[in-house]
């Protein structure tokens, strides 16, 4: 399996600097690649390995291509080569898929009631509920469960064990990784005498087009209202995206965050491995939040928000801690002091007028 350079241009886009009917057979690291191999720069600090790569073929930018001058490979030239890097991989994964044949596996258990496209894919001890609607060329593999009335779009692929609970919905091109549960109750309940009272969650999660949910991400169903996700969102593993959550377009999120309920969250931002983000809150579009940073406010203008201690010896953060713990104290007494600087040098002004 392989691409001719020419074939991979016609797609891609991009200028081509070299020999047109070179094959490639994959893509691979600067320091990595071989003669059958194409490789990418992305970051101007790699440009020594970029120079000295085997690759047959080197993705790389305009300012990267007028700076390397060692390379005798073949070039394509492109606004940003990670983003045509991505694309190209894609090609290739595409023909190194082994096909599936459509159709329900005989140990699948599908609901009469449901709705399943002859395109699509159902695996083994698949459960497929009552009003389900499966989209066309649909891929759902071993062990999943789809709720009643649930509804798939075309081309999205759910890997094994996924949970997508009663009136969910997910839009086209989706990819949903294994262990991620979709439509679980949201932590919703009210306090009486000390006891908890359990309110229904009655929503739905509304999930738009390319759309990718992590290993083991959670997802809780709206209380009343939707939690919403909306086209292009990408979630890493494990987080918790709680009720009446809406995330923008084209959001990201890194692992381990945890989203509390109602928050909303813009289009374009990013949020950071193990981030908080606090319940009832707006954060604009295009922000960006730190990783390990808890958001106990609205932030509503775009930026890099950050809210960490940098990390240092025990001894050094127990210093640090102290003097934290100690600011209100030592504000009083800044404060004091400078009230008695003021009254002294006001003292010989006072004198002279008399």
């Amino acid at each position: 399996m392989s691409i001719r350079l020419e074939q991979l241009v016609e797609r891609l886009g991009g200028q081509l600097k070299g020999n047109a009917q070179i094959e490639v057979g994959g893509i691979a690291p600067l320091d990595a690649a071989t003669s059958s191999h194409m490789t990418f720069l992305s970051n101007p600090k790699f440009r020594a390995q970029a120079e000295q790569t085997q690759a047959a073929v080197l993705i790389l930018s305009e300012a990267d291509d007028e700076a390397i001058v060692a390379y005798q490979g073949a070039r394509i030239v492109t606004r940003n080569p990670y983003a045509y890097f991505a694309k190209a991989a894609q090609l290739f994964a595409a023909q190194a898929a082994i096909p599936v044949a459509a159709g329900i596996h005989s140990s699948a258990c599908v609901d009469p009631d449901a709705r399943v496209a002859a395109s699509a894919v159902i695996g083994p001890q698949v459960v497929i509920e009552a009003g389900a609607v499966i989209g066309e060329r649909a891929v759902i593999d071993a062990g999943s469960y789809i709720g009643r009335n649930a509804r798939i779009g075309a081309d999205t692929h759910f890997y094994a064990r996924v949970t997508f609970h009663s009136d969910c919905e997910i839009g086209e091109r989706g990819i949903v990784h294994s262990g991620a549960v979709i439509g679980a109750d949201g932590f919703g309940f009210a306090n009486e005498s000390g006891v908890w009272v359990k309110i229904p969650q009655v929503g739905r999660v509304v999930i738009g087009n390319d759309v990718e949910i992590g290993a083991n991400t959670t997802i809780d169903r709206g209380a009343l209202s939707d939690t919403v996700l909306e086209d292009g969102v990408k979630l890493d593993n494990q987080i918790q995206i709680a009720h009446n959550c809406h995330i923008g377009a084209h959001t990201a999120i890194a692992a381990c965050a945890g989203i509390a309920g109602s928050a909303k969250i813009g289009k374009y931002c990013s949020i950071g491995g193990a981030a908080m983000i606090h319940g009832h809150i707006t954060i604009a579009d295009r922000v960006h939040v730190s990783a390990g940073t808890l958001a106990l406010r609205s932030i509503l203008e775009p930026g890099q928000y950050t809210g960490f201690y940098p990390i240092a010896k025990h001894g050094e953060w127990e210093k640090s801690a102290a003097l934290v713990r100690n600011l209100g104290t030592m504000r009083e007494k800044i404060r004091a002091l400078e009230k008695t600087i003021k009254s002294l040098t006001a003292q010989p002004t006072e004198q002279k007028n008399d």
